[in-house]
């Protein structure tokens, strides 16, 4: 187990180390750097300043191993819109992103598996048609709209939710809603069919010999064994909920970490852009750990031999 963990923690290293060279090498992609970072009436003295400012004149070599100096220590340089340095900024909007992406994988969890429980406990039921018609659904609809019809019924219409912001408990009902939406479908379907193939197991059938209910058999025995497959979604979503649930903040107006994403991109603040892609980067790294992890507790098969 040990070696295991250590292996993947010089994964880990390795894939945090290619994401800062796929960072410094975004910077070049759409021209020269210095020039992105102005505003695009920019004079040629203004581009010539700024790429001293950037040591964008030293040779390539010399730029790639200072950027990754600085990276290590999480110096992405200072921002060009806000006071201070990038990466304090990312970790300031950490907190309001983390906040809605844990309720949100709560509550999708907390839909989605037992709707994919019964669906397959019961399949071909009326209940099962119709939570693969909801799950079909909550795939189709696009974000950004159902987000935008919630606050028009919600907040403009019957005046019961706010129409954005962090502060209180309202202000996470529809953002919530949005953000799971997506989710909740992904997991219900996915523990739907894990759940079909968990069931017609020879083990699963042995349970039901020794007279074990039905609840038993779904949730203590089967459920278990077919969460590897979720517990990998989980780890995979939940990443991509830290990364910054772009729609669903910048339509709410939640200051998280999407939103400020993309309003770096549009006001060409690319030290916060390449703080926040590395900050993404680890944390997907570290979760994917994680759920590899928790393999050995949801099926005492795995081993890490």
């Amino acid at each position: 187990m040990q070696r295991y963990i250590l292996i993947r923690l010089s994964q880990l290293f390795v894939v945090v180390f290619l994401a800062l060279t796929v960072v410094f090498f975004m910077q070049f992609l759409a021209g020269c750097p210095a020039a992105l970072h102005l505003p695009l009436d920019a004079t040629e003295e203004d581009i010539r300043h700024m790429r001293q400012r950037l040591g964008l004149d030293d040779p390539l070599p010399v730029q790639y191993f200072r950027f990754i100096g600085r990276a290590v220590q999480g110096d992405f340089g200072d921002s060009l819109r806000h006071p201070g340095a990038a990466m304090p900024i990312v970790f300031s909007r950490v907190p309001a992103t983390a906040q809605l992406a844990f309720v949100g994988l709560v509550v999708s969890l907390g839909v989605a598996i037992p709707v994919g429980v019964v669906s397959a406990a019961k399949r071909h039921s009326i209940f099962d048609r119709v939570g693969i018609v909801l799950t079909v659904l909550g795939q189709a609809i696009p974000g950004f709209w159902l987000g935008l019809m919630a606050m028009l019924l919600f907040s403009v219409q019957l005046g019961l939710l706010p129409t954005g912001g962090r502060g209180e408990w309202q202000h996470f009902i529809l953002p919530t809603i949005t953000l799971t939406a997506f989710y909740a479908a992904r997991f219900a379907r996915l523990s739907r069919s894990t759940m079909l193939d968990v069931l017609g197991a020879d083990y699963i059938r042995t349970a039901r010999a020794k007279g074990l209910s039905e609840r038993k058999v779904h949730y203590k025995h089967a459920l278990r064994n077919a969460s590897i497959s979720i517990l990998t979604l989980m780890g995979l979503q939940m990443a991509q909920m830290l990364g910054g649930a772009v729609v669903t903040e910048t339509i709410f107006y939640w200051p998280g970490l999407g939103r400020l994403m993309m309003q770096s991109l549009l006001n060409r603040d690319f030290s916060v852009v390449f703080a926040g892609v590395f900050f993404i980067a680890v944390v997907t790294a570290v979760m994917n750990l994680l759920v590899d992890l928790a393999y050995a507790w949801a099926d005492p098969r795995v081993r890490y031999d």
